[in-house]
């Protein structure tokens, strides 16, 4: 059961049990809702509740941990590349933002420079990052 997440290793054990999520789910005084969200990894048991669904699935708390933590994420990429796409995204939407307001005339000119002043910063780091990696 390795490389499974926590998920996979409720569902493959319930199933194995032939049981129905509800009726895990009565046993574990949950909802079914709930059984249904673990087993697609949104969410995870209450960490109080692992030694019950251990014992409601005929394992150990040990061979249930056994799983491969894979909590839902909405990316794969490293997080200096995250970073960088936002502070990419910051100038262009303090831009739209200004020209936006300005056009409805709901932006005072000193909150404007301010908004441009924080895209410019933005996109200065994102300069000098670039810099930094190109030595």
């Amino acid at each position: 059961m390795k490389n499974k997440t926590l998920g996979m290793m409720i569902s493959s054990l319930r199933k194995d049990k032939g049981m129905t999520q509800l009726e895990l789910a009565n046993l574990m005084n949950v909802t079914d809702k709930a059984v249904s969200k673990w087993e697609r990894d949104i969410s995870c048991p209450d960490i109080n509740s692992i030694p019950k669904l251990a014992e409601a699935l005929d394992v150990s708390v040990d061979e249930l941990m056994q799983s491969k933590n894979n909590i839902s994420t909405t990316s794969n990429k490293p997080i200096k590349e995250i970073i960088s796409t936002i502070l990419k995204a910051i100038p262009i939407a303090m831009g739209v933002a200004v020209v936006t307001l300005s056009i409805l005339n709901a932006i005072k000119p000193t909150e404007a420079i301010l908004l441009l002043g924080i895209g410019v910063t933005s996109a200065g780091i994102v300069l000098m990052s670039n810099s930094k990696n190109e030595d």
